[in-house]
């Protein structure tokens, strides 16, 4: 298992900088066996170290490009595969590991196609205004997927969501609640910026609100990887959801 400070959706793209040697040995172990790890969210504490709070739901990971360094380090490339529910925590030895369950999304019926086009005018009025604002947000025109179930995580993956309202809308059952949840998420973003942007009173900001989406006109897959896009900090999170910060494995 991988903790960290961002959420990773399934079908999302996550560049990881391994160079915590406990997650070095985790990669070397991966790269010799089925190439896959989980991700979950550190929701309170370090990515360093340990003495974290995990969450319970995450995401396997499969590890679609690998290069080390010469001092051991590692620059992964890695995309979201399914979610998992953790069932109990083992020792953290030599690294954070964990007894899983997987959770498939249920069947999805012809309403998902509504309710995707219902969540898509909030989720780009709230990227529109955050551009208008001179924040750092991907276009307002974007190109999500055509599966309502891909869509969803793409959105949340881009969208001005902080990990904790990334974590409740990864840790909705099913597609149809989960493009439901989106769709209150962002009406309610896009009226804290709407009020920012008219420089009226601003309520304040739900827990887990954060800014730092990399600007890209369509969220991307792992075919998009070109293996150049390296930023040097540690292992900043350039995915779709792409999250700067001092991340520590």
């Amino acid at each position: 298992m991988f903790p960290l400070g961002s959420v990773l959706f399934p079908t999302v793209v996550l560049p990881l900088h391994v160079f915590e040697e406990r997650y070095r040995q985790l990669t070397r172990d991966c790269l010799e066996a089925d190439r896959e790890f989980g991700v979950v969210l550190i929701e309170r504490g370090s990515e360093v170290g340990g003495g974290d709070v995990r969450s319970t739901v995450g995401t396997v990971a499969r590890i679609v490009e690998a290069e080390e360094y010469p001092d051991g380090r590692f620059a992964l490339v890695a995309v979201g595969v399914r979610r998992v529910v953790v069932d109990e925590w083992l020792p953290d030895d030599p690294y954070p590991q964990a007894e899983v369950h997987e959770w498939p999304d249920p069947e999805v019926d012809e309403s998902a196609a509504d309710l995707l086009a219902a969540m898509l005018a909030p989720f780009r009025r709230s990227v529109a205004l955050k551009g208008e604002l001179g924040e750092s947000a991907v276009p307002a025109t974007i190109e999500l997927s055509e599966d309502p179930g891909e869509a969803a995580f793409q959105a949340a993956a881009v969208g001005p969501l902080g990990p904790l309202d990334q974590l409740r809308v990864l840790s909705t059952e099913a597609v149809p609640e989960r493009l439901a949840l989106l769709t209150t998420l962002f009406t309610e973003e896009a009226e804290v910026l709407e009020a920012r942007l008219s420089g009226g009173a601003v309520r304040e900001p739900r827990v887990g609100w954060a800014d730092g989406q990399v600007d890209r006109r369509r969220a991307p897959t792992s075919e998009d990887w070109c293996g150049e896009d390296w930023c040097g900090e540690q292992h900043e999170p350039a995915r779709v959801p792409a999250r700067s910060g001092e991340p520590g494995q």
